[in-house]
């Protein structure tokens, strides 16, 4: 009989952990939480100091049943739940759902799942970190407060189902708003001025780019003035004015948190940021290698620190040193041995819990994904602890009147960390200018001149990956909330997303609207930031918990009720139109749907006749003469068409007007209060006074 139970949370670590421990110990999962607030209620009260009230999450009954029966056999129960505040709660949801109060119990953690790390951690029990307990209740009835007691006006004006969120109607706005800048940006057209110049010896031309004159820089804002310095260089003899060669470097990157790694696999594997996390728990809990039983492949998923531990350090110089030699260890492997000590990080950055185990090796032991995020944590943390890349530089200046042109080139002097790793936005560093054999007696000849028009651009649209980058820069959000954010945006079909990029949804749009105008607080980014912090204070016991929600909750309580009085005033109906339902002869009401706008019989459930609803904007279609209507793509997106598609073909992203362009008769499209010609070619700007702006 086991005398130690030890208690984790996800049934795929229960196999592998037993296998290190040996049949003293029986090792059981608790399948995550085991008590939560109840979901028909807010779950706290706020007339007892806000005082939560747990239940037994509803089919956990049997499991705790099955776990209590072990407590009884067991001398030590070990609480192994994850190592974060989420899993502190976990333990702490245990001790009383099974009355371990009476018991001895331990609370244990682990970074890695090997061998070497249960055991130490066997070693080394403490008490549960209320601190870490409290910060997750904490984050929990807020998220209920703006949850429960928000999403009910949603669904009054809006429709049910909806829901608004702490962290997610922050990241909704700033789609929003990004949306819109996108929307409202005016091209500014600029020109760029390259020569080309001949070098005796180079095979090539050298090129050079136009950098101004003697006073300084200069941006060449128009056609006239291209064509004023091209006018001024007719002629003119070209000579190279100073030289310079140095060397610089270029840093290894540091090891994957949560927020890098998602990023990354999302850039270089086209992994959503739910897939990645998927997957890293995949490697985390434990895989079947061949030659090694079931392993954990990766530490800790779920990290903001970039710390390594001493072993760790000492393990990557091994290999390095032994696969490619002590000139590629990176000269702050010893230094940051010395401060180990001063950090306080809770976690380890994200790396291969054993760096032996190459990935190469054991590819066949594993799935395509997991081959490729486990290749890429490997490679990004061995390349982390290798030297820097050296490169070779030249940069020169080139006279020709009172005009200055600039080249530079760059060639690797030594690859260091790059001989294995790259990330996929490392720009490609191909040689394409001869400079290293210039000297400022080179002799140059003018070759021709390649001069290109440009417009400015708009923001990109939001990635996953840069959404991500964006939430973390702001403080919004911790690495365990990225994935369920967006996750939750895209379920909901606030958001969409085509090939990469995220686009916001007439749904999403409306959502946002009501946030902002009722709610301005909640979807502040820098109040959301702010509490961000005071919830971490908690964490590190600086911060008494229920302050945090004392604080918060009247504000909130007080902007629901003024909503709630608002929302009272209106009376929410559909909208009649004049569109006769075929099949029952009523006419059809406007109704919102998950991806927007429809049109439905009122005769529902009777009659069940629905079809798109194709809004006219008053303007005549460009190509045909008839209605331009809004639509919605497949996935939700907004854009303008004609009503007799698909016969006629006519589409576009921005609102098109019946004014037309002054300078070519194109009809022009409204970008915020401008007006802006829709032909590429033309790009005239015009304010909507009709004022020219140009």
């Amino acid at each position: 009989m086991a005398k130690n139970l030890v208690i984790v949370e996800s049934p795929a670590k229960v196999h592998t952990i037993k296998k290190f421990l040996g049949s003293n110990y029986e090792v059981m999962a608790s399948q995550g939480h085991v008590r939560d607030m109840p979901k028909s209620q807010l779950g706290f009260d706020p007339e007892n100091d806000f005082e939560p009230k747990y239940i037994t999450i509803r089919g956990k009954g049997e499991l705790l049943a099955a776990l209590r029966k072990e407590v009884k056999k067991a001398d030590k129960i070990f609480l192994a739940t994850d190592p974060d505040r989420e899993g502190e709660a976990i333990s702490w949801h245990l001790t009383h759902a099974l009355n371990l109060q009476d018991k001895k119990v331990y609370r244990i953690t682990f970074n890695e799942i090997t061998k070497t790390a249960v055991k130490n951690s066997l070693k080394n029990p403490r008490e549960i970190d209320m601190d870490l307990v409290d910060a997750q209740q904490a984050r929990r009835m807020l998220d209920r407060m703006v949850g429960y007691k928000i999403s009910p006006l949603l669904w009054a004006k809006v429709k049910r189902g909806l829901s608004a969120g702490r962290v997610q109607s922050v990241a909704l706005r700033i789609i929003c708003d990004r949306e819109k800048e996108i929307e409202q940006f005016i091209p500014q057209e600029y020109y760029t001025l390259d020569v080309l110049l001949d070098a005796a010896g180079a095979k090539k031309p050298i090129v050079a780019k136009y950098y101004g004159d003697k006073t300084g820089k200069k941006d060449i804002s128009d056609k006239a003035s291209l064509d004023k310095i091209m006018a001024e260089l007719k002629g003119a003899d070209f000579s190279i004015a100073s030289i310079k060669k140095g060397t610089r470097e270029k840093k290894a990157p540091l090891p994957f948190t949560t927020s890098t790694m998602q990023q990354e696999a999302s850039k270089a594997l086209n992994f959503s940021i739910q897939k990645t996390m998927s997957v890293a728990q995949q490697l985390y809990e434990g895989v079947s290698v061949k030659g090694h039983g079931t392993i954990g492949l990766i530490t800790y998923l779920r990290t903001d620190s970039t710390r390594v531990s001493d072993e760790a350090r000492a393990n990557a110089e091994a290999f390095i040193s032994s696969n490619y030699g002590e000139n590629y260890l990176s000269a702050q492997v010893a230094s940051s041995k010395k401060n180990s000590g001063k950090v306080q990080d809770a976690h380890e950055a994200i790396r291969p819990a054993n760096i032996e185990l190459i990935p190469s090796e054991i590819k066949d032991s594993l799935t395509r994904d997991q081959f490729r995020l486990y290749q890429l944590v490997w490679k990004r943390f061995v390349a982390s602890q290798m030297a820097n890349a050296i490169y070779d530089t030249v940069s020169l200046n080139v006279q020709a009147k009172d005009h200055v042109f600039t080249a530079s080139d760059s060639s690797i002097n030594f690859d260091g960390f790059m001989m294995i790793y790259t990330s996929a936005d490392d720009e490609t560093e191909a040689k394409t200018h001869p400079l290293a054999k210039l000297t400022e007696d080179t002799k140059l000849q003018f070759n021709s001149f390649d001069e290109k028009q440009h417009f400015t651009q708009p923001a990109p649209h939001f990635t996953e990956a840069s959404l991500v980058k964006t939430l973390e820069e702001l403080g919004i959000g911790r690495p365990s909330t990225y994935s369920p954010t967006i996750t939750t945006l895209l379920k909901r079909h606030y958001i969409t997303k085509e090939a990469k990029n995220l686009f916001v949804t007439e749904l999403g749009e409306v959502v946002n609207s009501i946030m902002v105008e009722s709610f301005p607080i909640i979807v502040d980014d820098k109040f959301t930031a702010n509490l961000e912090l005071l919830l971490d204070g908690v964490e590190e016991g600086s911060v008494e918990w229920k302050s945090v929600v004392r604080n918060f909750y009247p504000d909130l309580e007080k902007a629901v009720k003024v909503a709630e009085e608002e929302l009272a005033k209106v009376e929410i109906q559909d909208e009649v139109t004049d569109v006769i339902c075929e099949e029952c002869g009523r006419n059809m009401v406007i109704k919102f749907g998950p991806h927007g706008k429809f049109l439905a019989c009122p005769g529902f459930p009777e009659c069940r006749n629905t079809k798109p609803f194709l809004e006219k904007i008053g303007v005549p279609c460009p190509k045909c003469g008839g209605d331009v209507v809004i639509r919605k793509s497949q996935k939700g997106r907004k854009f303008f068409g004609c009503s007799n598609h698909p016969e006629c073909d006519f589409i576009s992203w921005s609102k098109p007007t019946t004014e037309k362009c002054p300078k070519c008769g194109t009809y022009m499209v409204e970008k915020g209060n401008k007006l802006v010609c829709a032909n590429d070619d033309c790009r005239f700007v015009q304010s909507v006074n009709k004022d020219s702006d140009k």
